[in-house]
């Protein structure tokens, strides 16, 4: 089986963003790109949308002609072979089935703003809980922003800020972190948010600031040991180790602004519910305004 990416492409802003992205990487990966568009329709259900009629129908709701985009990838990427193809069903189930051969899949995701977050979307949201294999979600350039079919900005440093349990770091998290970064020739940041106990004193105050100045430093012992295996298998990648007091869900989209890159872990198992995200990769994806790369594990 031939090495490819492969990017969601419906013709909106986001998933343009992605499937530039995805060309990008595919060209660093020395690997092909395959773009998907998943009809939501059935085919037994509404023969009449199936052909010519459904095209047109989608090309009007589309901001962006995806024949266009194909154009544009192969102009910017001559050497990177691109494949289009097109299948009916439940996007998600597509989707997901899409990634299980793929190295990574692309999907975009909408921005609403500084103050009101991002907007994942439900397909989006979908996938990431159930795909098997690393789910990168772009956000897209403002409109009328320059290049605004394009993928974000807004990553001056290039950094690759990985989310770690510095008690329980999780390999694979980690090697996409490290692998990612070197092939850009970026910088890695781990970063660390640990919970402070509860002390029961009537100097409540001044023995929880005398507490937590004493853990600091065992819990940023704990993460340079995390990174110290990583660190030896990728000599040319610089990593720092960042251990803040407070919520992995807050302290992780605050220490990524700016960055290239944002990799998150999800465990990769059902709840009695359905399939979770966690609280953690839940705020990344509707508060980082970089790359998110969420990688299942066991």
């Amino acid at each position: 089986m031939s090495r490819h990416l492969t990017a969601g492409l419906d013709g909106s802003r986001e998933s343009v963003a992605a499937a530039l992205w995805a060309a990008r990487e595919a060209s660093l990966l020395g690997c092909s790109l395959r773009l998907l568009h998943v009809w939501d329709l059935v085919p037994e259900t509404y023969p009449v949308l199936a052909g010519a009629d459904a095209r047109r129908l989608w090309a009007e709701r589309a901001e962006f002609d995806p024949r266009e985009v194909v154009r544009r990838i192969r102009a910017d990427h001559p050497r990177l072979s691109v494949e289009t193809g097109q299948s009916c069903g439940d996007p998600v189930r597509e989707l997901c089935e899409a990634a299980e051969e793929a190295e990574v899949l692309v999907v975009g995701s909408r921005g609403l703003g500084a103050f009101s977050g991002f907007v994942v979307g439900s397909v989006s949201l979908s996938v990431v809980a159930r795909s098997r294999r690393p789910v990168v979600l772009v956000r897209a350039a403002p409109a009328g922003a320059e290049g605004a079919a394009g993928a974000a900005s807004g990553a001056p440093d290039g950094r690759v800020v990985v989310g770690v349990d510095a008690t329980r770091p999780v390999d694979e998290v980690l090697e996409y972190a490290f692998t990612h970064a070197e092939r850009h020739g970026a910088a890695v940041q781990a970063v660390y948010a640990w919970a402070l106990p509860t002390v029961w004193t009537p100097e409540q105050a001044a023995a929880a600031y005398a507490l937590r100045d004493e853990l600091a430093g065992v819990q940023q012992a704990l993460v340079e040991e995390a990174l110290e295996p990583w660190r030896r298998k990728f000599p040319e990648v610089a990593a720092t180790a960042v251990a803040v007091p407070g919520r992995s869900a807050a302290e992780l989209p605050a220490a990524a602004e700016g960055a290239g890159l944002v990799v998150v872990g999800r465990r990769d198992r059902a709840a009695r519910l359905g399939t979770h995200i966690g609280s953690v990769t839940h705020a990344v994806l509707h508060h980082c305004a970089a790359p998110v790369a969420v990688v299942p594990h066991v």
